[in-house]
C-alpha cells in the first residue's frame, strides 16, 4: 500500500511516501509547506494522488498549532480521497529511528515531552532523569544538551538526523487504519490561549 506519511508536532516538519516499506521519497520541510511538498513527492515518484492508499499523520505531543496544522491536512486528505488514515505519536516515531535512545520533544516554557514506560509524558526539565550514558534525541535533547549532558546522558551532534521524527518511521509503525476523526492529538498540557482564558 502507498502510505502518504507526516509530522507537523515540531518546528521541523517531515513528510515521506512510502510503498511496503520502501521509501520513494521523504523531506524535511515547514508545516506551511506540507501541501506543496506532498505534491513534489508524488511528481517525483511519479503518482498520483489517487494511488494514496492510506495517511500516517503524527499526533504529537508537540506544537498545538503544529498538530492542528497537520491533523486538519490528514482529515481534508483523508476525506478527498477516501483513504483511511493513522495516528502515530511523534515520540515514537523519534524512538523508532534511534533505537535505544530516550525521544524528547521541546515543550517550551521549560518543559520536556518524553516516554515514560512507553507512555508520552510531560516533564519538566530541571526534573529530567538522566540514565549514564543514555543516548537523548530530538529538538528537546538539543536544547538540554548541557543539562543532559551535565547528568550522565549523551546527545548525538545537533546536526544528527536522529533528532528529526522522520516520516517514514510513522508510515513503518502505522498498522491500525481507521477513519480520520479516530486520530487524536497528543496533548500534554493546556494549550496557552486557554490556560490564559482560566487565568
Amino acid at each position: 500500500m502507498l502510505i502518504l506519511a507526516f509530522d507537523t508536532a515540531t518546528d521541523v516538519a517531515t513528510v515521506a511516501l512510502v510503498h511496503d516499506d520502501d521509501v520513494l521519497g521523504e523531506r524535511r520541510t515547514r508545516a506551511v509547506s506540507l501541501l506543496e511538498e506532498v505534491e513534489q513527492l508524488l511528481h517525483d515518484a511519479g503518482l498520483h494522488a489517487q494511488e494514496i492508499g492510506g495517511i500516517a499523520v503524527g499526533t504529537g505531543p508537540g506544537s498545538y498549532t503544529g498538530l492542528r496544522m497537520g491533523l486538519i491536512t490528514a482529515r481534508t486528505l483523508a476525506f478527498s480521497l477516501d483513504v483511511p488514515v493513522a495516528g502515530i505519536s511523534t515520540l515514537d516515531a523519534l524512538a523508532a529511528g534511534a533505537p535505544g535512545a530516550v525521544p524528547l520533544i521541546d515543550g517550551k516554557r521549560r518543559e520536556l515531552f518524553t516516554l515514560a514506560n512507553g507512555e508520552p509524558r510531560c516533564v519538566a526539565a530541571a526534573d529530567l532523569a538522566v540514565e549514564r550514558g543514555a543516548r537523548h534525541v530530538g529538538d528537546g535533547a538539543i536544547r538540554y544538551r548541557a543539562t543532559i549532558e551535565g547528568r550522565g546522558g549523551a546527545v548525538p551532534p545537533d546536526e544528527a538526523t536522529e533528532h528529526l521524527p522522520w516520516a517514514r518511521h510513522h508510515a513503518r509503525l502505522a498498522l491500525d487504519f481507521g477513519p480520520a476523526e479516530a486520530a487524536e492529538p497528543i496533548y500534554l498540557r493546556l494549550p496557552d490561549a486557554e490556560r490564559a482564558l482560566r487565568r
